[in-house]
């Protein structure tokens, strides 16, 4: 059906999954990560938006990748950087449209970020759905998909 994929890097630390316990969400700070995107998939993905294709995201880490990449340039460039970017509610993407996620832990920067994406509601019915089906949590877990 016309999917390409591109892929992008990310070098997750282990901050990413250290749990928020600043009282107030904006003292939360990330530590930088390593990211680096290839001219060849810059480009098949800045087609793919140009042309109203959606943007489908495997994990928060492309996640941030794209996003961290997008606020600091504008775009998805071909580049080498570090992001240190923090997705939370409300924040508006601007290079992703979908995305394929764990079911994250509480009180992680991975589920505000699937907070800040998906309506809230809508997000914690699956999560009980989940607990009543004894889907697997966290990395090697079960995958939702969001649009």
């Amino acid at each position: 059906k016309g999917v390409k994929t591109a892929y992008v890097t990310l070098h997750v630390g282990l901050d990413t999954f250290r749990p928020i316990k600043a009282e107030n969400i904006e003292d939360h700070k990330m530590h930088c990560e390593y990211y680096h995107i290839t001219e060849e998939n810059a480009e098949i993905i800045n087609s793919a938006k140009k042309s109203g294709k959606r943007i489908i995201s495997v994990g928060t880490t492309s996640m941030r990748t794209l996003e961290g990449c997008h606020k600091k340039y504008g775009s998805i460039l071909p580049v080498i950087d570090n992001t240190d970017i923090f997705i939370y509610p409300p924040y508006e993407f601007k290079a992703v449209d979908c995305l394929i996620t764990n079911f994250h832990l509480p009180q992680s920067s991975l589920l505000m970020l699937v907070s800040a994406f998906y309506d809230k509601d809508k997000l914690f019915d699956a999560y009980n759905i989940a607990k009543e089906k004894d889907y697997r949590f966290f990395s090697f877990g079960d995958a939702m998909y969001l649009y």
